[in-house]
């Protein structure tokens, strides 16, 4: 009988594939006293070239996929598998305890790990030497033990990933052709995952909490994107049913990709601006195809995590560059570096620390490390001719940090001017309004930045002290709660009455309960994953904005995230 299990509908659509758990093997193992030695180095030898065979597949598959660069990681594997030092270390611990391979392994490799990480702090690319001996130990050890490690860059036939968790980099190496979808235990809609899933149009479900418990490698699964609902092992009734109701999905987004010409505009003629969250300029392509009138929110942080070390400011030009001419003088706002939390780089160690989302991070960093603040600066000066570029500060707390940030953008364009280098005179500075201090003192800021774009993601987790990525507190991400919508009235109105522009680039822009409130609040811009934006720009055509502003003026004095949601859907649907 087909099992079911539930989680939060993460991103939309239908799949029907076999399961592939990207889920670690148990790689515990007891230390021996062996007899023979020569046949435990034989054992090791064996270990080390069929890890080396991995690797070079891996390798040659991820140059296909993701380039050069992404692949010289696995090259630095390989070279720690070549290295003899490592390897004549290991067998004389053979030799001399009479031990079994596993525990001379992770006995040499521990010690060097531990060395690397000591020199971390001094040195960062110590600290990506120990993370490649980590992994190398892992693959020798699964090896050693006849374990299977799982790696999506191999998988060749239509599968659904399986897994506790997706980091950022995990989803963005999924290749369409083959992952139709994945279902996690942990996360929540926001998650940076589900976020990915979106902007790669994938099915999504999230929170399942038991996913990698009752689904096994290789089971034939429909998992439904739309409402949370995965199901194990499906009888061919259900996968007949599934498979016409994600037709009817993919007909339904060919009645709205016919609006990918035309305008944001309401019912009674008012006009709004709908853009798109994106991570690279890979991602230029589905916003185009996608109608979006501009760039909300480039995300810069992947230019970070995508590489090996601190990205140069000739990198950093390039991918401004592509993202500026591609988007042909429609407005692209870029975000500056917004490293910590649940992202983290290698190559940057950052202190360990209790609540890293309250933390380091951001535009805390950034004024610390100057030095690579300035450096993304004079990359987004440089780039400024090839379109039309706003900057948005993330993190900003305090009209201090805003004014330092401020100056250095200042300092950086006085010196390339006086190099003789052009840049934009009209670019935009403004910052993301996530924390609630910034929102409550909307008024002071809206005096001295040119425009708001509200990070709903963060403003709801910190404003509900929620961590928005733990399903057992999921039920406090309420992004219709009444004091959530009357931070963003407030911030609204602030930047209106300076004359200054307010868009949103959380997930609560594309929502269709809130939507409509938006409207009625004046929202001057909408941004979302691309895959939203024509499902947005629908619905905003059946709005009404004097009855949305009355929606939203009633929903402001209600008493519960429930209640408005009931609201908003009795009024949108009646």
């Amino acid at each position: 009988m087909a099992d079911e299990i539930r989680g939060i509908a993460a991103s939309n659509g239908v799949a029907i594939a076999k399961a592939y758990k990207l889920v670690d093997p148990d790689l515990s193992f007891e230390q021996r006293t062996i007899d023979n030695v020569e046949a435990e180095k034989g054992r090791l030898r064996a270990a080390f070239d069929a890890s080396k065979a991995d690797l070079e597949q891996i390798k040659a598959k991820a140059l296909v996929s993701m380039g050069e660069a992404e692949s010289e990681v696995f090259t630095a594997h390989i070279m720690v598998l070549e290295d003899p030092e490592l390897s004549a270390g290991i067998e004389g611990q053979i030799t001399t305890d009479k031990v079994n391979a596993e525990a001379a392994l992770t006995a040499i490799t521990d010690t060097y790990i531990a060395m690397f990480e000591g020199m971390a702090d001094d040195n960062p690319y110590m600290a990506e030497r120990a993370a490649d001996i980590r992994d190398v130990t892992k693959r020798v050890l699964a090896h050693l033990l006849n374990k299977q490690l799982p790696n999506p860059a191999l998988i060749d036939e239509e599968v659904i990933i399986v897994a506790n968790d997706m980091t950022p980099s995990d989803t963005a190496q999924l290749d369409r052709n083959f992952v139709k979808g994945f279902i996690t235990n942990i996360g929540g809609r926001t998650a940076h995952a589900a976020i990915m899933a979106r902007t790669l149009e994938i099915p999504a479900i999230v929170g399942s909490e038991v996913a990698t418990q009752k689904i096994a490698d290789g089971q034939m699964m429909i998992l439904d994107g739309l409402d949370g609902l995965a199901i194990v092992e499906p009888s061919g009734e259900q996968i007949s049913a599934y498979q016409t109701k994600g037709n009817q999905y993919l007909a339904q987004k060919a009645e709205w990709a016919k609006l990918k010409d035309k305008e944001s505009v309401t019912a009674d003629g008012k006009v709004f601006m709908i853009g798109a969250n994106i991570g690279t300029p890979k991602d230029l392509a589905g916003v185009l195809d996608n109608g979006g009138e501009g760039v909300g929110l480039y995300r810069t942080e992947f230019l970070y995590m995508d590489s090996k070390e601190l990205p140069t400011e000739e990198e950093q030009f390039t991918a401004y560059k592509a993202v500026l001419e591609g988007m042909a003088g429609k407005t692209v706002t870029v975000r500056t570096m917004d490293i910590g939390g649940d992202k983290n780089l290698p190559y940057l160690p950052l202190p360990k620390e209790e609540n890293p989302f309250l933390g380091y991070r951001a535009i805390r960093i950034s004024l610390d490390r100057d030095d690579i603040f300035r450096t993304q600066l004079r990359a987004l000066l440089r780039a400024s001719v090839y379109g039309n570029l706003w900057i948005m500060f993330p993190m900003v707390a305090t009209l201090p940090e805003f004014r330092a940030a401020r100056k250095i953008f200042d300092e950086e364009k006085a010196k390339l001017e006086a190099q003789g280098i052009l840049v934009a005179e009209d670019i935009k500075l403004g910052i993301m309004i996530e924390v609630p201090a910034a929102a409550i003192l909307a008024d002071k800021f809206a005096a001295e930045v040119d425009f708001f774009s509200i990070g709903t993601n963060d403003l709801i987790g910190y404003s509900m002290a929620a961590d928005r990525g733990n399903d057992k507190i999921s039920y406090l991400y309420q992004p219709y709660n009444p004091s959530i919508l009357r931070l963003i009235k407030n911030v609204i109105d602030a930047a209106h009455d300076h004359g200054k522009f307010a868009a949103m680039c959380g997930e609560m822009a594309g929502d269709p309960i809130a939507l409509p409130l938006l409207v009625g609040m004046g929202l001057d811009e909408f941004s979302m994953s691309a895959t939203s934006m024509l499902q947005a720009r629908s619905l905003m055509k059946k709005l009404d904005t004097t009855a949305m502003q009355a929606l939203a003026e009633q929903a402001l004095d209600m008493d519960t995230n429930d209640e408005v949601k009931a609201l908003v859907e009795s009024s949108i649907n009646n």
